[in-house]
């Protein structure tokens, strides 16, 4: 399972953008960064962390600035290849048992001038592996983790492919290599550490300084490495209180050991809600020459005032979430490039089985038959059609309804998997086979409370939609819209979320954490043993195998009435033409994935 990060849309409660009246020159085309090349990019979701790694921090926003600020060990092109990043290598060096080696590169470091190494991928793969929790959950109502008592451990994190190393690694006498067993075959392991956005996690040296008081980098790292390997919950815990927390802030912290990073750019200002710049970091020892100097991120949730600021030039580069209203305003900007196309996020319904709600057996005297039926009528009244003809066609005239959870349409295996699903049991709204459905429940329904963000249009228009619809059954609809809507998942508040996945890897195991029993992404409370047994089975399968059990998996999905997958949002990249080198891929970090071939033309 490797995580999927939240598509936040239009989510931040301080959405006003504060802009310069001028926009800083640009400069030079050699293969030198120009002191003078400022890039603007327009986003809508502030940062809020320098670990994405935990719940609290699993969002786009922050992964696509880490990965600005450090190296991996791959990453994926436009085209979706993986590609050699530059901490090192990743080799299997074992089939029986899975034995996987991580090598760093000599001149891989830290930007305080510590080596990267064993210690930092050691503690990435203890926090992730949950193996040293003493407790399930410890997390607070805004998504935040509580601090763990002396002795309790508690790291904010689920990666099955760490899951499934439990021995401590073999680790090199220079601390350059580090060798990590599976206990059984991994089908991602090339993905599983290291890779991407996440790259090699914090500093390990940093949390021990933090967490333990140790000075000595050095020494810091061993206590991470010695505190692993004994299972001390002593230290443990209080290394997982830092892991989780110490590392979170909404500007410019005062604490210049929470900016250390290993990759080109350094962070130099941050204004809440505002902005965030980084600047190319001079002691950077790495490979990697980007071309611009400095990156500012303007941050507003409002789609069509990011458009107003391209235009004004106070921001070169953005993506927005797109509508008519924004591509049609877009176009019509001289001397802007509109690119379109699918995006890697799919919108989709969540429905919740564990908070007492209509659609959780509880409220029907734990009868799980009719809790399914009473789903499967809300199921029967969304119009997917509808929603695609009215918000996403005047986008992309060729969108279709999404008929798979986990594969894009026109994949290799998408047409396999949709029809042995099931799923066109949805293709068309059925408000009378609904209406008999609760007829068969019996008695009241609860409501249905529904959560999005209500802030973005989109959502907006599709909550309506659904509403109108799901009253014609007789359901009672309502709206729990909230703009911190991604703090709230999974907290039982609402039955039915409207939000979006985006992919991380195109790994078969990508959304395993959506739907095992208990697992990160599984803010619904689902538990099914014969999911989880598919899932299992889908960690350790053969290429040949991967379309039969995704769509033994997807049909389990639909037989449940886990929710319905939508559509795929129709992607938009919108950038001025002194600004070269612009690309996208469908995994995150989306356009950001070769900044360092940005350029912009001297004004």
């Amino acid at each position: 399972m490797n995580k999927r990060f939240l598509a936040a849309g239009a989510s931040v409660a301080a959405a006003a953008m504060v802009l310069s009246a001028c926009t800083p020159p640009g400069g030079g085309n050699d293969d030198q960064a120009s002191e003078n090349q400022v890039l603007n990019v327009g986003w809508n979701q502030a940062f809020t962390t320098m670990n994405n790694m935990t719940s609290y921090g699993n969002a786009t926003a922050n992964a696509n600035l880490l990965y600005m600020m450090n190296d991996n060990f791959g990453y994926y092109d436009d085209k979706l290849e993986t590609q050699t990043g530059d901490l090192g290598t990743i080799e299997k060096v074992s089939d029986d048992p899975l034995k996987v080696k991580y090598t760093f590169n000599d001149n891989a470091t830290w930007s305080d001038g510590t080596p990267v190494d064993a210690a930092d991928l050691a503690l990435t793969w203890a926090a992730r592996s949950t193996h040293f929790n003493t407790v399930d959950e410890n997390n607070n109502d805004d998504g935040t983790v509580k601090e763990n008592a002396d002795g309790t451990v508690y790291f904010d994190s689920s990666v099955v492919g760490s899951q499934l190393i439990e021995e401590f690694p073999e680790i090199s006498e220079d601390g350059k290599e580090a060798t990590f067993t599976y206990t059984k075959p991994y089908a991602d392991w090339a993905v599983d550490m290291g890779f991407g956005s996440d790259g090699v996690g914090l500093p390990a040296h940093i949390v021990a300084k933090k967490a333990l008081g140790i000075e000595d980098p050095a020494e810091a790292k061993q206590a991470i490495l010695d505190a692993i390997k004994n299972d001390d919950k002593s230290a443990l815990s209080k290394i997982s209180n830092s892991w989780n927390s110490d590392f979170n802030f909404a500007s410019m912290p005062d604490d210049e050991d929470l900016l250390v990073h290993n990759g080109p750019y350094k962070m130099t200002d941050f204004v809440e809600g505002q902005y965030l710049t980084m600047e190319l970091d001079p002691n950077y020892s790495g490979p990697k020459k980007p071309k611009v100097n400095t990156v500012t991120i303007r941050y507003n949730g409002d789609p069509m005032a990011m458009v107003q600021a391209v235009e004004n030039g106070e921001v070169d580069l953005t993506q927005p979430q797109s509508s008519a209203d924004v591509l049609e305003a877009a176009q019509a900007i001289d001397g802007v490039n509109v690119d379109t196309g699918d995006d890697a996020t799919y919108e989709h319904v969540d429905l919740t089985f564990n908070n007492a709600g209509p659609f959780d057996p509880e409220s029907y005297g734990g009868d799980e038959e009719k809790a399914k039926k009473v789903r499967q009528a809300i199921l029967k009244t969304i119009p997917r059609q509808e929603i695609v003809d009215k918000i996403i066609k005047p986008l992309n005239p060729d969108a279709v309804v999404r008929d798979s959870f986990n594969q894009v349409p026109g994949s290799p295996m998408y047409e396999e998997i949709v029809s042995g699903s099931g799923i066109e049991e949805y293709d068309q709204v059925d408000i009378e086979g609904a209406k008999q459905l609760l007829e068969e429940v019996g008695g009241e329904i609860k409501p249905v409370r529904i959560m999005y963000d209500n802030t973005n249009s989109r959502r907006q228009q599709e909550f309506q939609l659904i509403k109108e619809s799901a009253e014609q059954a007789g359901f009672t609809i309502e709206d729990v819209g909230d703009v911190n809507w991604s703090a709230r998942l999974g907290d039982g508040s609402y039955d039915l979320a409207l939000f979006g996945w985006q992919s991380t890897t195109t790994g078969i195991t990508n959304s395993d954490s959506n739907y095992r029993t208990k697992s990160q992404n599984n803010y619904g409370g689902y538990s099914n043993p014969e999911t989880d047994k598919v899932l299992d089975e889908l960690l350790v399968a053969p290429p040949e195998d991967g379309a039969k059990l995704s769509t033994e998996l997807e049909k389990q999905l639909v037989d449940s009435a886990f929710g319905l997958p939508i559509f795929q949002f129709p992607g938009l990249t919108i950038y001025r033409d002194s600004v070269s080198g612009v690309s996208n891929t469908t995994v995150a970090p989306t356009v950001f994935w070769n900044y360092w071939d940005w350029e912009k033309a001297a004004n």
